[in-house]
């Protein structure tokens, strides 16, 4: 669903909205002026965009997401890792770590995250 494939700004709108939600769209507009530097035009513009792509709802001048955050990172992560890499999840880790070194927490914490996220068939 191309529609959970946000560019930036929307993406920062969505930020906003998942972080104070439900919110008052005169707070929002508020909010992406001091957050983002937005002028009002810009961030209802923006609010229109995502209300068409049945992301949001502006019901009564309250805004509310129709999608959670996890949703859209998750799908936005699955779209990278297709299309940068071919869809090797062990690529797109390589190519994350870089030449970087993992703290002993972190590669506990990812083993762990490994370890529940195989599948059955596979152990």
């Amino acid at each position: 669903m191309d529609d959970l494939l946000l560019c930036e700004s929307e993406y920062k709108l969505m930020d906003i909205i998942w972080d104070n939600e439900p919110v008052e769209s005169g707070k929002l507009v508020k909010l992406c002026e001091s957050g983002l530097s937005w002028k009002k035009s810009t961030t209802y513009t923006m609010l229109r965009k995502l209300c068409e792509k049945n992301l949001v709802e502006n019901n009564n001048s309250v805004v509310k997401a129709l999608v959670q955050r996890h949703a859209i990172q998750s799908h936005e992560s699955e779209h990278v890792v297709k299309r940068t890499f071919g869809g090797s999840l062990p690529a797109f880790v390589n190519a994350f770590l870089g030449n970087g070194k993992l703290s002993r927490k972190d590669a506990d914490e990812l083993i762990n995250l490994i370890e529940t996220h195989i599948a059955e068939d596979s152990k």
